[in-house]
Order: structure tokens, then C-alpha cells, then sequence
């Protein structure tokens, strides 16, 4: 599997990396638990190298379930650990909010660490800006861990390119994390190219944006509970049925071309257009991996890319990007 080096910090990763935001859901435990450390292992069999977490999933309990995978692995000096920090939950908050001062950081680094069982993170990234923290404050703080060995590069998720110059401005940055799949395209507007023209590489997360892009949902596909796309306007009617209508034709379209199907049309996506980027799903059972054999050893070319886009703009008629996504900052 193609590496991508990041920035100037001795750091490797595989280009494609596994998210475990679908492993802390609150009906993670037991038995899942164990299900979540085989889809782990099965990453890692498959030349998967990078692991991309937050304490934010599930309250500390996807950070958990892999600190379990590392131990049950030998592979740790051949891992990229990424967490993130900057959310806070608790007693007397009623949602998950923003928070990046220096003592949230501070408490976090060291929970995340324990949690991982790790003497370093690997990457560190801000979850999410802070309009209530100085930015001064929050890179200070970032760039304290990095020179006392607890992280070993930093990044940052969901920042735009003013907000990263602002970051630059004080610490060193190696990475950002952006939202970017075929059905969300708005970071190429401003972050990617900004990453391009730094240097930095890009952990681009939702390259299945939740499920869409796998060609396994149908217009009567439901949500149970807090599933996020009960959230997601792309899951309403009548915005289902367009984006629906879109993943069968880039399907028939890689079928008749590359003999492969949507789902690693859609990451063979990123990997072309960006080659300073890592493409990150999620996956909570060890099959929702084995797709990675139909992702490497092809390419698609400029003209297969202008179709792709075609076909996009000729069945989505109504696009709405990520932006539901966002957590609230917090009361000051």
C-alpha cells in the first residue's frame, strides 16, 4: 500500500486509515468491544497503518477499544496513532462543546494517553477551533507537548486557512483533518489548496460520507436512535432519493470501466486528486475492511474524473455539505 510521509516529522502512514468514530457509540460494549479490536487487526493485516481516533467517540471509549488493539497487536512501532483534543462533555453540559484552552488540553493529552496505553501520540489535532480560547493559547499548549516528546506532530481538524496561519503563527503544523468526499467538496475551495501550497498533509475524513458512497444503502435504509444521519439533511427526502440516484450511476460508470464498484471508486477518488492526502473511513466489523484490495493497484484517470464529476452534477441537484456536524462552542 502507497505511504505518505508527514510533513518534516520522520512520520510514515499507509494512505489509506482507519476511523474508529463507529467503535463509542453508546451501544458499544461487550462482545462489540471484541468485534471493534478484530475490525482493528483486520486494518492492520491489510497494510493499514493509520489509526484515527478521538476521546469524543463514545466518551473516551473508542480511544479505550484501540489502546486494547495495540496491546493484543506487535505492531505498534509500525503504527500511527491519531487522536484529537479540544472537546469537552461532563456534568452540567448538556452537549459536546468546544474547549481548547490549555487546561482542557493539558487533562486531555494525558487521559488519551492512558486510555492508549501509549508512551506518544503519534499525531495530536485540535477537534475542533475554539472561537472562545486564544488561539495563541491553544497552539502554545500544543507545541508544549510536542517539544516534551508526548505527541510527535500536530494537526489540527476543521480549521480553515486563516485559522491555521493564525496557528502557524506560533507552533509548528503538520497536518489538517477536512471533510471531503465526492459529495462533499467545500474544502477544496480554501483548506486544500492551502495544505498543497504548505506542505502539510491531510487526513480527509467521511470519504464514504457516513455510509452514502458505500452502494449499500436504498431509499428505505432507517436510522435508529442518535445515528448522525438522522442529523444529515443529504438523508432526507427528497435529497436521499438524488444522492441515491448518483451512487448507482458512478457505479454502473466504474463497473463498465474499471470492473471495481462505488465504494472504491470513491476512495480511489481522493487518493488521485490529492496526493497529499490520506483517505480515512470507518469500519466496526472486520468485512467492512476487506474493500481495501479493490482500492490499491489502479487509477483513474483525468477523463474517468471529469465523468465522475458529471454524473455527480447531473443526479444532485439540491448538494448540502457537513456543516450539521459542527459542535456548539461553549457558555464562557
Amino acid at each position: 500500500m502507497q505511504t505518505l510521509q508527514i510533513a518534516d516529522t520522520g512520520i510514515s502512514a499507509s494512505r489509506i486509515g482507519l476511523g474508529t468514530w463507529a467503535m463509542g457509540g453508546r451501544e458499544w460494549g461487550g462482545t462489540d468491544d471484541a468485534q471493534a479490536i478484530r475490525t482493528i487487526h483486520a486494518a492492520i493485516d491489510r497494510g493499514i497503518t493509520l489509526i484515527d481516533t478521538a476521546p469524543a467517540y463514545g466518551f473516551g471509549h473508542a480511544e479505550e477499544v484501540l489502546g486494547k488493539a495495540i496491546a493484543e497487536s506487535d505492531q505498534r512501532n509500525h503504527l500511527v496513532i491519531a487522536t484529537k483534543v479540544a472537546l469537552e462533555w461532563g456534568e452540567g453540559i448538556a452537549a459536546v462543546v468546544r474547549n481548547a484552552t490549555q487546561a482542557r488540553i493539558e487533562k486531555e493529552v494525558e487521559d488519551s494517553l492512558r486510555r492508549l496505553g501509549v508512551e506518544a501520540i503519534d499525531l495530536y489535532q485540535v477537534h475542533w477551533p475554539d472561537p472562545k480560547a486564544p488561539m495563541e493559547e491553544t497552539a502554545r499548549t500544543m507545541e508544549r507537548l510536542y517539544r516534551d516528546g508526548k505527541i510527535r506532530a500536530i494537526g489540527v481538524s476543521n480549521f480553515s486557512p486563516e485559522q491555521c496561519d493564525a496557528f502557524r503563527d506560533v507552533a509548528p503544523l503538520h497536518t489538517v483533518q477536512p471533510p471531503l468526499n465526492l459529495f462533499e467538496r467545500e474544502a477544496e475551495r480554501n483548506i486544500v489548496p492551502y495544505a498543497k501550497r504548505e506542505g502539510l498533509a491531510m487526513l480527509t475524513y467521511g470519504a464514504l460520507c457516513r455510509g452514502l458512497l458505500s452502494g449499500k444503502m436504498h431509499r428505505d435504509s432507517a436510522f435508529n436512535g442518535d445515528d448522525l444521519r438522522n442529523k444529515d439533511p443529504k438523508f432526507q427526502q427528497p435529497r436521499f432519493d438524488q444522492y441515491l440516484a448518483a451512487v448507482d450511476a458512478l457505479d454502473r460508470f466504474v463497473q463498465e470501466r474499471h470492473g471495481k464498484r462505488v465504494l472504491a471508486l470513491a476512495v480511489r477518488w481522493l487518493l488521485d486528486r490529492h496526493d497529499n492526502g490520506i483517505a480515512l473511513w470507518g469500519a466496526r466489523r472486520p468485512d467492512q475492511v476487506d474493500p481495501v484490495a479493490d482500492i490499491i493497484d489502479w487509477q483513474l484517470s483525468d477523463g474517468d474524473i471529469s465523468e465522475i464529476e458529471r454524473i455527480v452534477d447531473e443526479h444532485v441537484k439540491d448538494p448540502v455539505g457537513p456543516e450539521f456536524m459542527a459542535p456548539p462552542t461553549r457558555d464562557v
